[in-house]
């Protein structure tokens, strides 16, 4: 991979691969950490990544990233006794928006589901791309995201368990 090369890879996946990384942190400091540490192990590597799979590689590097930084900040939450990525209790139900019970929804899924859920419906990458990014078959791809959309379709239905 050139220079040239590189500089048109952030330019054109960056703002994708932010906004993959952000859903699923809700922190800009650490989803704008996450991408450029991404960006940087690819500069890193840019004699071994293909021009091709340079979106694949990154969006695996930070999808890597991000299960690393959601396991140490769980250790940390434990040892702390905080609640780092957890909701905030202060909305009551009358003004919640679709959009916070979306968050909320996504929020309990297990990490694999919530990426793939991502990748697929907000990111509209391909049961392949996905596959390839997150190293697992399509069928397994289609399987997490079966299950995904259940699980939020169900707790969208059950809202009072989410306030």
């Amino acid at each position: 991979m050139t220079t040239q090369e590189y500089n048109k890879a952030v330019l054109s996946l960056s703002h994708r691969l932010y906004g993959y990384v952000f859903k699923s942190l809700r922190d800009e400091d650490d989803a704008n950490d996450i991408v450029q540490d991404a960006f940087m192990k690819l500069w890193q590597h840019r004699e071994n990544v293909e021009v091709e799979k340079a979106k694949s590689w990154l969006f695996t590097t930070a999808h890597n990233a991000l299960i690393n930084f959601v396991k140490k900040h769980s250790r940390m939450q434990s040892i702390e006794g905080s609640s780092y990525l957890e909701p905030s209790e202060n909305s009551n139900s009358t003004n919640f928006e679709l959009k916070e019970v979306i968050d909320r929804c996504l929020k309990t899924l297990p990490e694999i589901q919530r990426s793939i859920l991502l990748l697929r419906d907000m990111e509209g990458y391909s049961y392949e791309e996905i596959g390839e990014m997150l190293k697992l078959n399509e069928s397994q791809v289609k399987v997490y995201l079966f299950r995904a959309r259940q699980k939020m379709k169900d707790q969208i239905k059950d809202i009072s368990n989410l306030i």
